[in-house]
């Protein structure tokens, strides 16, 4: 009986397929792409391997023995009821994403340091008003809470603006690719933040990081600071975050991730003032190298299976990451 490889990914092209469909059948597999709820049912009782987003896969799954997710967060795939086959592997695709989100970080911070959303009203209501106070990146400080490929990523393109200092904050305190000027552990985290004049998030969904940033965390911030979250939702106090940038205790916040999403039609965070908003796009799969390095890193780690050696983009499923 053949090995199978299911591969549920829509936003692959005919290229990358061919690609897979040609490296697994040099390991022995077999593998298909189902485009039905039918075809996807019969791939999910024989899938050895699954590159898959969705946590309906792993738990419908009863031959999994590795599930890809083309996603770097993981929390679908938490819980104890998360896989029908416990000691299946799960990897991420942490580290291709750096590129594409930490443009979006670039974007945002320019657009809420230069007021691009203020003058945006201005020029609809034909106004030639020019006198709005704006900010610069150069000589700001600025503290990554979150190291990682996305937080590395970011510091390389910030380092570009001259920031007076690029802090890192981790677990371990080491400074992954020299990236940051300095680097703290988390437990130090209070002790930074009333020095942070743009504070950007790029944190997974643990145990460890919710809540991380809670009233008491925002309220060490200076009131010029500016806020980016482009890691997950429940780092973040929201409730008392919008309670901030409408009292003006806080210059400006970008969000590309949420408590729920999407965000209720109702929610009064949509009309927040010194907010933008942008629904969960910094990360997606709509970039070209960020498909290509999804599929270079889900290869790379079927070459180590077939090996029987360790998956280099291996979930530790207790952590979360």
């Amino acid at each position: 009986m053949s090995r199978t490889i299911a591969v549920m990914i829509p936003q692959l092209e005919e290229n990358h397929r061919e690609r897979i469909r040609k490296e697994a059948k040099g390991y022995g597999f077999e593998t298909v792409f189902p485009k039905t709820a039918e075809e996807t049912e019969q791939a999910l009782k024989e899938a050895e391997i699954i590159l898959g987003q969705s946590g309906e896969y792993s738990r419908k799954a009863p031959k999994l023995q590795w599930i890809c997710t083309p996603s770097a967060g993981v929390d679908q795939f938490l819980g104890k009821d998360a896989f029908a086959n416990p000691g299946a592997m799960l990897t991420n695709s942490s580290g291709a994403y750096g590129v594409t989100i930490a443009e979006h970080v670039v974007m945002v911070t320019l657009e809420m340091m230069r007021r691009r959303s203020e003058y945006n009203e201005i020029v609809r209501e034909r106004k030639w008003e020019r006198e709005l106070p704006i900010h610069s990146i150069r000589g700001s400080r600025i503290t990554f809470l979150g190291t990682g490929d996305i937080g590395q990523e970011c510091a390389k393109r910030m380092r570009g603006f001259e920031p007076a200092v690029m802090t890192g904050v981790n677990r371990s305190g080491k400074n992954p690719g020299g990236c940051f000027d300095r680097v703290m552990t988390a437990d130090r985290l209070e002790e930074i933040l009333p020095e942070t004049d743009l504070l950007i998030l790029s944190l997974p969904a643990t145990a460890e990081t919710r809540g991380i940033l809670g009233a008491r965390q925002l309220g060490l911030l200076p009131e010029t600071a500016r806020i980016v979250n482009v890691g997950r939702g429940s780092a973040v106090d929201q409730k008392a975050l919008e309670g901030m940038l409408r009292e003006g205790k806080l210059a400006g916040a970008a969000l590309d991730v949420f408590e729920t999403e999407p965000i209720p039609k109702e929610d009064s965070l949509w009309e927040c003032p010194r907010l933008l908003i942008t629904p969960h796009i910094a990360g997606n799969m709509t970039l070209d190298y960020t498909v290509e390095r999804i599929v270079e890193q889900f290869l790379e780690d079927l070459g180590n299976y077939a090996e029987r050696k360790p998956l280099r983009h291996l979930v530790d499923r207790e952590r979360g990451y």
